[in-house]
Parts: structure tokens; C-alpha cells; sequence
């Protein structure tokens, strides 16, 4: 049994969606026609039988009064061809028995109902060739017993044709169940047919800009198909989209690659010929070459971290913005000695902790704190400051540059961008990218705007989950 249901099992498997739903739905309503059609045919057979029962009994009752005063009495002629009602009046005592023989079977239970021991009964017997039901009962003469006759053909034809009108109507439900789950199968599966074909289409030829069609409307008001037609279009986009920008980080990545790669491979060159250049041209070209490696290792080691979507969870723990911020302040110091960082830290901030990585979040106040140095004047300060409000911790970073202009505020974090006054400035542009990463990562908001007086103010606000 258990081969035979893992079989069966294994071929509903291999079978088509849309074939086992159709099979499901022709199942389903072929089971109810049959049903109906059962519950039918017992009824027409119950209502016939119990209807020649009652004839049977009303006759019985005719015939009584009539022939009360009957002695026993074989049947008729008419019993041996009984197209109507034949009757027989039969004796408890077989010795008082008429010397012709019976029309109608006479037997022991005949016999106990003539002597009172048995109560009326039916009984179907063959007369002359013909089915018959017979009713016996008491006789109104004593010790008697009253047998009436009819005919059943008529009621067992009845029968046989209602059973067939019922198989022929019970076979064309099955094949009307048939057509209609074919139906059903093929009109509720439509559009996960399309989006089969248009997942493979995605597959084969590797574009996500293809999508399904899904009837116009709100998708919350459609059906489930609907809804997950419009999600998997959604998919498709927020695909479309990762895969572009993967494009361009791989593009961009390029672009500013090149420009060092080449440099590199022109200092490599020139200190292979080094016993042509001076010991002057030989240390620049050292230098030049060691600035340039550790500009390609920063760049790389910017992508691969840009790479990574969230925060290793085993790496967080609970850390103290404030602590973080007077380190990332003091090495900004050592590191910009002509810029003046100022650090003005809230009472109220300085003991609370937030969920996060350390290293993370230091890296993330060293990209704020040297694009800050990075765009101030000689001797110009950086503020930063840390408050805490309900719920969340916000800290602020200003520099007193030129600021940011409005056509490249939208940008500002986006990976390689450089505005017009910035791209002769050192870095690659991945810093603020970078930083908003991080911040996204810790469920904090990294912003930019305009700093009243000049200047860029970038304001971080992270969540402390204590309103």
C-alpha cells in the first residue's frame, strides 16, 4: 500500500500544474454528479416501490370487504396473466385448502398471517412469466389470509429507464466536468503560465526589463494570481535596477581604476630602468609608486566593503556613540593637524548605547570627519556636535567650505560621484557611499544639506529604542 500511494504520489509530481488541476476539478465535480445521480436513483426507486405498496394495500382493502363472506378461494385466470389485480383468500388449515391449486405461491408465512401469528407482509414472486408483488394480509373471514397481486414489470421498467436517463446524465456531467476543469485549469493558470514563460525568458537571455501583463487596477483589489503577478513585476524592477547599479559600480570601478593602473605601470617601467635614472628620479618614482599602491589597496578595499549589503550579526554589540566620536575626532586631528575639530558632546548622550559594529561605525565617523577636513580652508573648523532626544541619538557634522550645490545634493552619496570643485581634490568618491551603507546597516539616517552661514551639514540620527 505504501509503494502504491508513493507511486501515485510520484506521478502527481511529474504531472502539470495545469493537468492536475484539472483533474482535481473534473474529480471534484464528476464526484457530485455521480452523487446526485445515486441519490436520485434510490429515491425514484423508493418512490416507485412504495407507491405500488400503497396500490397494493388499498386493493387489499377493496377486496376485503368485498369478499367477506368468501370462503377459500384460488386465483383467478387472471392471476396467470396479471395485467390487474389477481386475489387469492387462503386457510390457516391446509385440510380446508380448494382442490384446485393456487394461482399465487402459498407458503408457511402465508399460512401464520391466515392464523393471526404473523403480521401483513410483502413478497415478490414470478406469475406466468411476469414479476409480481404480492401483499398478504388478514381476511376479515377467521382464520384466513387475503393474497392481492399486481404486476411490478411496469415499476421495475420505470426503474431501469430512470437509472439510465440517470447514467446518460451522469456521463455528461463527467464530460461537461471534464471540459469545464480543462476550462478552469487553463483560464485561472493564464497568468502563471506567463509568468513561467517570463521567468524563463529572464533566464535565458539574462534582462530583467521584461515583465507580465496584469489587468489595469489597483493590485490589492485582484485576485491572488493578480497580486502575485504585480509582486513578481516588482521583483523584476527592484532586479532591473540592482543589476544596473551593479553595471555602473562595475563601470565606475573600472573608471577609476584605470587612471591609477596606468600611473603604476609607468612608475613600474620606469624604476625597471633604473640604472639609467639619477638617484633623484629614483626616489620620486619609489614614491610615486608606494602612493599609488596604497591609493589602489584603499579603493579596492572601499569596494569590498561597499559590497557588503548588511553588518555581520556575531560583530554587534552595544557601543557608545560619544566614545566613538572623541576617538574619530582625535585621530582627525593627527591626521588634518592644519583643520580645528570641536567636539560638543550632550550630557545626556554621553552614557547611552546603541546596537552596532564598532569598526563600523568609527569607519563611518572618519568618512564623515575627513570629507568634512577634506573641503574646509586652512586653519577653518569642523564642528561636530551629539544630543540625545527621545528614542534616537542625532549627531551633526559642519564644515565651513562651499558647500554643496543644489544640483549635486541629490548625488551626494551616490558611489563615485564628485562634484565639479571636488574632482581635484584626493579620493575616490566612495567615502559618503560608503558611509551611508553603514548607517542604513545600523537602521540610522545619514543626511546632507546646506549649513546656514556655508559650509555642508551632514546630520546622522540613530535610533536608541528607549522613547
Amino acid at each position: 500500500m505504501t509503494g502504491t500511494r508513493g507511486l501515485g504520489a510520484r506521478w502527481r509530481r511529474r504531472r502539470p500544474l495545469r493537468t492536475r488541476l484539472a483533474l482535481a476539478a473534473t474529480a471534484a465535480v464528476a464526484l457530485v454528479a455521480v452523487g446526485v445521480c445515486a441519490a436520485a436513483f434510490v429515491i425514484i426507486n423508493y418512490q416507485m416501490t412504495r407507491q405500488l405498496k400503497l396500490n397494493l394495500a388499498q386493493v387489499a382493502t377493496q377486496y376485503a370487504q368485498q369478499t367477506r363472506s368468501w370462503a377459500p378461494t384460488v386465483g383467478e385466470t387472471t392471476c396467470r396473466y396479471p395485467a390487474s389485480p389477481c386475489i387469492q383468500i387462503v386457510p390457516a388449515d391446509r385440510a380446508k385448502d380448494p382442490r384446485q391449486p393456487y394461482a399465487l405461491p402459498v407458503t408457511d408465512d402465508t399460512r401464520a398471517v391466515a392464523s393471526g401469528h404473523q403480521e401483513a407482509y410483502y413478497s415478490k414472486f414470478t406469475v406466468a412469466g411476469h414479476p409480481v408483488s404480492v401483499y398478504t394480509t388478514r381476511h376479515p373471514g377467521k382464520g384466513l389470509a387475503l393474497q392481492v397481486a399486481l404486476r411490478s414489470d411496469t415499476v421495475d421498467r420505470g426503474v431501469q429507464q430512470a437509472a439510465a436517463a440517470l447514467l446518460a446524465v451522469g456521463s455528461a456531467g463527467v464530460l461537461l466536468a471534464a471540459a469545464l476543469g480543462y476550462w478552469v485549469s487553463r483560464t485561472g493558470l493564464a497568468p502563471v503560465a506567463r509568468l513561467t514563460a517570463t521567468a524563463e525568458r529572464i533566464a535565458s537571455t539574462r534582462d530583467a526589463r521584461h515583465r507580465i501583463d496584469i489587468p489595469a487596477g489597483p493590485p490589492d483589489r485582484g485576485d491572488e494570481i493578480t497580486r502575485l503577478a504585480a509582486s513578481f513585476n516588482t521583483m523584476l524592477g527592484e532586479l532591473e535596477q540592482s543589476v544596473a547599479a551593479q553595471r555602473r559600480l562595475v563601470a565606475d570601478a573600472s573608471h577609476e581604476l584605470r587612471t591609477p593602473l596606468t600611473a603604476l605601470r609607468t612608475n613600474a617601467e620606469l624604476l625597471a630602468r633604473a640604472d639609467r635614472l639619477t638617484d633623484a628620479q629614483r626616489d620620486r618614482a619609489s614614491s610615486a609608486l608606494g602612493r599609488q599602491l596604497r591609493e589602489v589597496t584603499t579603493l579596492v578595499n572601499d569596494l569590498i566593503e561597499l559590497a557588503r549589503d548588511e553588518e555581520p550579526q556575531p560583530l554587534v554589540e552595544q557601543v557608545r556613540p560619544a566614545a566613538l566620536l572623541e576617538h574619530a575626532v582625535a585621530v582627525a586631528r593627527e591626521h588634518w593637524p592644519e583643520v580645528a575639530f570641536t567636539a560638543d558632546i550632550a550630557p545626556a548622550a554621553t552614557g547611552v548605547a546603541v546596537p552596532g559594529v564598532p569598526a563600523r561605525l568609527t569607519r563611518l565617523l572618519s568618512n564623515l570627519l575627513d570629507n568634512a577636513a577634506k573641503f574646509s580652508p586652512p586653519g577653518g573648523p569642523v564642528d561636530t556636535s551629539l544630543t540625545a532626544e527621545p528614542g534616537a541619538l542625532e549627531l551633526t557634522i559642519r564644515d565651513h567650505g562651499p558647500g554643496i550645490a543644489a544640483e549635486d545634493l541629490p548625488h551626494v552619496f551616490d558611489r563615485f560621484y564628485r562634484a565639479e570643485s571636488a574632482r581635484a581634490l584626493p579620493g575616490s568618491g566612495l567615502g559618503l557611499a560608503m558611509a551611508r551603507q553603514i548607517a542604513r546597516a545600523h537602521d540610522a539616517e545619514l543626511t546632507a544639506a546646506q549649513a546656514p552661514g556655508g559650509g555642508a551639514l551632514f546630520r546622522l540620527r540613530m535610533p536608541t529604542g528607549k522613547p
